[in-house]
């Protein structure tokens, strides 16, 4: 991945996850010398369609395709994306 022209700069998402993963996530990084967050970009990428297939309406799921991906209904600035998702 090379670097992002101005007007595709990345945006920082913030996650909570488990104190054991984030472990395993920093041990990862430490011993292959990236980033956490090269891994959790690979990890993104690489999972983000199956998501899509599961969860997008059939309509929606080919406009991504396309690359349309439209704006979300409810699109909101926040430090939280998914808001407290404790279950």
């Amino acid at each position: 991945m090379g670097r992002k022209k101005s007007a595709e700069k990345l945006k920082v998402v913030a996650v909570r996850v488990d104190p054991a993963i984030e472990r395993r996530l920093r041990l990862l990084a430490e011993i292959s010398g990236r980033k956490p967050s090269y891994f959790l970009q690979q990890l993104i990428e690489g999972g983000l369609g199956a998501l899509e297939e599961a969860w997008l309406p059939a309509d929606v799921l080919a406009q991504v395709r396309a690359g349309t991906v439209p704006e979300p209904a409810g699109a909101q600035s926040g430090p939280d994306l998914f808001g407290d998702m404790e279950q």
